[in-house]
């Protein structure tokens, strides 16, 4: 059997729910002569007399009338799906899918998801925390958060969130037996907590003064793979870690961590929340997009500028 459009079979049910060809092609907006075309070329198809046609009457055959039995509940249903799909162009609903790393999930993607859903109700929120670079649109994700230089060309980029900054910090009673460092170059012989990607390599602490780049890999007896956990080895005395500002700012306001080299850690730039070039996107995404747009950040004096392609800034890895 060649394959079938639903158009047609929806032309056939047309026929037998407005009693005639003249009354079907006038609610559908063709022509008399077309939809009998159709007619024909469907009974073709399916090889077998679907309707008995008279110059005053239109019936269905006992084969049409058993297709339109089983057609009828299933036109139904698409109808029901495509008003749906209506509805989710008109009013934010259904989920939004977001792959982040952690620390852009809990420092920034987390407190604009909460405020974001107190006024959305209709739209669920599942944010998964992945430091591999994935493919978004083949894991099923609406949208990903990265680094600008992370990002493929056919994306759309947003900012995310304000400059971010890292902190090296240490307990006061590590620093009060191993003295604390002056320089990078202090940093030689220290218990440095290593930190290794999830592709295997170790992260390399990067450092800026008066124009002077330098990059330090550190060395150390401990080796962990999130920044939740680095933290947790510092507060503990176990060395010097390399942590975003935002992990350690409240430990540092109370005593329980120390900042060091801070005059050689440079700004950098935030995150970016990127999605799909595509030409049609759902109600709740770009109801969350508008959210973002609008979200003034700590340390940032204005919301975020309109999405636009790709962006060209570099960033750390």
């Amino acid at each position: 059997m060649p394959p079938l459009r639903l158009d047609s079979l929806d032309a056939f049910a047309a026929v037998i729910r407005c009693g005639g060809f003249r009354a079907a092609a006038a609610e559908r907006g063709v022509s008399s002569s077309a939809l009998s075309q159709t007619i024909s070329a469907l009974e073709a198809a399916l090889g077998i007399r679907l309707l008995n046609r008279t110059t005053r009457s239109v019936a269905p055959t006992e084969a049409g009338a058993r297709l339109l039995e089983r057609l009828g509940p299933a036109l139904g249903d698409i109808r029901q799906a495509l008003d749906d799909l209506d509805g989710m162009r008109a009013v934010p609903s259904g989920t939004i899918r977001i792959n982040a790393p952690g620390p852009a999930a809990d420092h920034v993607l987390c407190p604009l998801a909460f405020d974001f859903m107190r006024r959305h109700a209709a739209v669920k929120v599942e944010i998964i925390s992945d430091a591999a670079i994935i493919d978004i649109v083949g894991q099923g994700f609406d949208a990903g958060v990265r680094f600008g230089r992370q990002i493929e060309k056919d994306m759309i980029a947003v900012p995310l969130g304000p400059p971010l900054r890292y902190a090296i910090v240490a307990a006061p009673d590590y620093l009060r037996k191993r003295g604390k460092p002056a320089t990078p170059h202090d940093l030689v012989g220290h218990a440095c907590i290593r930190r290794r990607f999830p592709g295997g390599t170790l992260v390399t602490w990067r450092f800026e003064k008066a124009g002077q780049g330098l990059e330090v890999t550190p060395d150390g007896r401990l080796t962990l793979s999130s920044a939740q956990q680095e933290l947790q080895a510092a507060l503990a005395g176990q060395g010097i870690a390399h942590v975003f500002e935002d992990y350690a700012k409240a430990h540092v306001a109370r005593g329980e961590l120390i900042e060091l080299l801070r005059d050689w850690s440079p700004t950098l730039p935030g995150w970016y929340l990127y999605y799909p070039n595509r030409r049609h996107t759902g109600a709740a995404m770009r109801a969350f997009l508008e959210h973002l747009r609008g979200t003034r950040w700590e340390g940032s004096d204005a919301p975020h500028p309109p999405a636009s392609p790709r962006r060209r800034e570099r960033s750390p890895s």
